[in-house]
């Protein structure tokens, strides 16, 4: 089961392994794998981005579907 909260908590303990949300109408996931944090979006690994921080982590996802033009089709998710 996802464990699910709202992208304001800062509830994202060191035990944690897997955090998942929904922004702006889009799956987020973070997955912590050895101390390395793996990020998904849409339910897609994001290859090749690794971070050492969830807030880095949490920043780069939301920086990216803020960059993608609400007008286009997300094909990855279909």
């Amino acid at each position: 089961m996802n464990e699910r909260t709202t992208l304001d908590s800062q509830e994202h303990g060191a035990g944690t392994d897997f955090w998942s949300d929904i922004y702006s109408g889009r799956s987020i996931a973070i997955l912590n794998h050895y101390g390395r944090l793996h990020v998904y979006l849409d339910h897609i690994l994001q290859h090749n981005v690794v971070f050492a921080e969830r807030q880095d982590a949490l920043a780069w996802l939301i920086q990216r579907i803020d960059e993608i033009p609400s007008t286009q089709v997300n094909l990855n998710s279909a």
